[in-house]
């Protein structure tokens, strides 16, 4: 039997039975973070906290503790988190709904998202999107014999989607709906579903997407503001004109590390969602294209550890890795396409990079299983090889 490289490998040397490639880029990336937190926060964090790294000793906090979380994800087997990913699904939506209780759920520039956890605040949709992936999982998992010829398998998942998407709006959360929509299609079509209704599925979710930018005048505008952000310069096109002058300002090389002027104040949450601004302000279109390229391998990475995993035919941890890693690039790219002017402003953070607790411990989750996909993957195939 013809191996492949990676099992060659394994038995020539006696590797460690994760993907390195994959390491590596993922703490590229976190390092590379924790260095744009500690720059575009300082005046920030000086001028609330009178000191210049607070938010980076908490991004800091939060990779250890995210790194622990990883660790302990990595020695979960896949099989009880499929077997309890009902379960799971069921706490992502009532932690949904909790989230919009008045009392409970925090809200922040008009936003309820957050639940208090002690001193910290934690927001619940990135925890509901990580379990929502792995319910999504278990269930193509279950029918994925009858997703091609059987459309009324297409429907419940449609349905929870619905159900996802009504009480992410409700935040409202528009940024996380789309990435849960976007997901949830790529990976029906991945499982095999039948193209036409796969084109049904994805004219439904651009129509519903579509009235609902229409039905609340602010989402319109914050649609189609993006198309001419100078027209409305120190209104609706504030933050897009801000971060676009923060690329033009870098250039070729960047201005240097820490010489931002747009995170004087000018470019708002320079240190969250347009973070990968004030990166092209001081590293340039240099810097830009790294962190690109570590995103590209890293990505690609997650997708041949799905790919895999379903060539072992271990589905669900296949499905688990597409769709985790369809959901993080579907964020990186919306993200990105924010800063640059090509998508409308949306409340994302830069996965790995971006300060904030929630995402980034959601991230580390995220790492871990896919780390969990790759060692169980890995040791299935030595013991039928």
């Amino acid at each position: 039997m013809r191996h492949s490289s990676w099992a060659k490998e394994y038995k020539s040397k006696q590797i460690a039975l994760y993907d390195r490639t994959f390491v590596l880029c993922a703490i590229l990336i976190v390092v590379m973070g924790l260095v744009m937190v500690a720059s575009s926060s300082m005046m920030v964090s000086t001028h609330s906290y009178n000191t210049p790294f607070h938010y980076l000793f908490r991004q800091v906090f939060s990779v250890v503790m995210g790194a622990i979380l990883c660790a302990v994800v990595v020695q979960m087997p896949l099989r009880h988190i499929e077997k309890h990913s009902r379960i799971l699904l069921i706490v992502a939506l009532a932690l949904l709904a909790l989230v919009l209780v008045p009392g409970i759920g925090r809200s922040v520039n008009g936003s309820r998202r957050w639940l208090h956890l002690g001193p910290l605040n934690f927001q619940v949709s990135e925890l509901a999107k990580l379990l929502y992936i792995i319910y999504l999982a278990g269930y193509l998992n279950r029918f994925r014999d009858k997703l091609v010829d059987n459309q009324r398998t297409v429907i419940l998942p449609i349905i929870i989607l619905g159900i996802t998407s009504v009480l992410l709006l409700l935040e409202p959360d528009f940024g996380s709906a789309v990435v849960i929509a976007a997901t949830t299609l790529g990976l029906l079509f991945l499982a095999g579903v039948r193209v036409r209704y796969f084109i049904l599925l994805i004219s439904l979710a651009l129509l519903a997407l579509a009235a609902l930018a229409v039905v609340s005048p602010y989402r319109l505008l914050r649609l189609t503001s993006f198309l001419n952000p100078w027209a409305d310069q120190y209104g609706s096109g504030y933050q897009l004109t801000q971060s676009l002058i923060a690329f033009g300002r870098g250039g070729i090389g960047g201005v240097g590390l820490g010489e931002s002027i747009q995170k004087l104040f000018y470019l708002p949450e320079a240190h969250t969602d347009f973070l990968f601004a004030v990166l092209g302000e001081e590293m340039g279109l240099m810097g830009m294209v790294t962190i690109l390229l570590l995103y590209a391998v890293f990505f690609w990475r997650v997708f041949v550890i799905g790919h895999r995993a379903y060539k072992e035919r271990l589905f669900f941890a296949a499905f688990l890795a597409y769709g985790l890693g369809l959901w993080l690039s579907c964020q990186v790219l919306i993200n990105i396409g924010v800063n640059v002017g090509l998508l409308p402003t949306k409340g994302l953070t830069l996965p790995l990079m971006s300060y904030g607790g929630s995402s980034l411990l959601t991230n580390f989750v995220l790492i871990g299983l896919i780390l969990r996909v790759d060692h169980q993957m890995r040791i299935h195939y030595m013991s039928q090889h």
